[in-house]
């Protein structure tokens, strides 16, 4: 008797981390769907499936899901990736930023779980890994937008391990901290980090991390597999693994 491969859905598959995800479940054997709002086609993998579509649009959404299940009915496992970030302060934040951002980066994950529950129920279970950020526990000037965004995610993981237990889904949030992606570099012109040029901004800001360095879409990426694989997080529900290089270990007054 042949087993069958898991699906994962990864949203925000071409940016840092969503690339370093979608490559390491193709490794560990899994078929992966992933979505990205950019329109340009993906490099072609083996058991790899592209949507593009804009999350933050409900009936996108409904048109992601539509198209999911042409290929298969069930999913093992989706990952919240996918997230917008505006870096400003926020007596300048308009109420349009506002709500794009809590539109693509915690609405999108609140209709995504009602559309992705019967392929899991299909499935008999799963997990749903929702990628939040240190942001969500301990914050800085200039990104209230996407800190509030993170922080709401945050508890929704929660409520959502909740009532999704019973139907063995198992949901649980990663807080990566300081990850060399284009979304930090474009953030590096906030302000807070110092130095003139990108490189020197990004040293300053390692320096501030325990490990002294900042991290990888690959580390990340292990740490999302660790929580959407069931042999080895089983009973994970409903926790926010922080991933930041003990970066909130240490006190700001330090």
């Amino acid at each position: 008797m042949s087993i069958r491969k898991r699906i994962a859905l990864v949203t925000g598959a071409d940016g840092g981390i969503g690339k370093a995800v979608v490559d390491l479940f193709l490794e560990k054997g899994w078929y992966v769907i992933g979505v990205d709002r950019h329109q340009k086609e993906m490099e072609k993998k083996d058991g790899f499936i592209y949507i593009s579509a804009d999350i933050s649009d409900p009936e996108q959404m409904e048109e992601i899901f539509d198209q999911i299940k042409e290929f298969n009915p069930v999913l093992d496992a989706v990952i919240n990736n996918a997230a917008i970030q505006i870096s400003k302060p926020l007596l300048e934040t308009s109420s349009e930023e506002w709500d794009l951002t809590m539109a693509s980066n915690l609405r999108s994950v609140f209709l995504g779980a009602k559309l992705a529950h019967p392929f899991f129920l299909a499935a008999g279970g799963g997990a749903i890994v929702n990628v939040s950020s240190v942001h969500a526990i301990a914050t800085s000037a200039n990104i209230s937008a996407y800190a509030a965004s993170k922080g709401g995610l945050l508890a929704l993981t929660r409520a959502m391990a909740i009532e999704f237990a019973a139907d063995n889904i198992r949901v649980n949030a990663l807080l990566p901290g300081a990850v060399d992606t284009p979304m930090l570099r474009k953030s590096m012109n906030r302000g807070q980090f110092g130095g003139d040029q990108i490189q020197s901004r990004l040293d300053n800001l390692a320096n501030k991390t325990v490990n002294g360095r900042i991290g990888t879409p690959q580390e990340i990426a292990q740490s999302i597999y660790f929580l959407a694989d069931n042999t080895q997080s089983s009973f994970m529900t409903g926790q926010a693994l922080v991933v930041d290089g003990g970066a909130t270990a240490r006190l700001s007054t330090e």
